[in-house]
């Protein structure tokens, strides 16, 4: 078989030739503090909704510049009105981020609860089909933490939180390190 990366042509299109170390790093760190997330749920919390809070005003900020721009066009009001609550929400957060905190566990417990009721619903529409217990157990389970974390709001919503974010990041490190291995071999 000829080799073709002699003549200017990359040897595997597909496989990166630079920074492979870097994300691997990347991937590490990522694991760490994911790990470290999960062992230190208040600091993660914390972080966490302080990060969403930040996103938020600056997010507002941008939206308020945008309205601006184009306050010529229909609906500024609404545009106006949009970035404002966003703004707001996101400057609230980071003054009171223990009221970020309860309300982000309440947010995710709501988000269980509908998104079991639906994939339930959905299981049953399923029924005859293959697969379709594999659903239901899905959205009874996201029921069944929704309730878990209802009956311990607002004291369970430090550790829903770090654990969410723990996970992401545990994950996120763990794709990133196995890919960046998978497409050096």
């Amino acid at each position: 078989m000829a080799d073709n990366a002699g003549i200017g042509m990359p040897h595997d299109a597909t496989a990166p030739t630079t920074g492979r170390g870097w994300q691997i790093t990347w991937g590490v760190l990522l694991i760490v503090v994911g790990v470290a997330a999960i062992l230190m749920p208040g600091i993660a919390a914390l972080a966490t909704v302080l990060f969403l809070g930040w996103l938020l005003a600056f997010g507002g900020g941008f939206e308020i510049a945008y309205a601006i721009h184009t306050r010529e066009q229909q609906g500024f009001g609404w545009k106006l009105v949009s970035a404002l609550l966003t703004l707001a929400l996101g400057i609230a957060i980071v003054i009171w981020p223990v009221a970020g905190i309860a309300s982000l566990g309440l947010l995710v417990g709501a988000f269980f609860f509908v998104g079991g009721i639906t994939r339930t619903w959905l299981a049953f529409r399923l029924k005859p089909a293959r697969g379709w217990g594999w659903v239901l157990f899905d959205g009874l389970l996201s029921v069944v933490l929704a309730v878990l974390i209802a009956i311990g709001w607002p004291g369970s919503s430090v550790e829903i939180i770090a654990v969410l974010t723990g996970f992401w990041l545990l994950f996120s490190g763990i794709w990133r390190v196995a890919l960046s291995r998978r497409v050096a071999a």
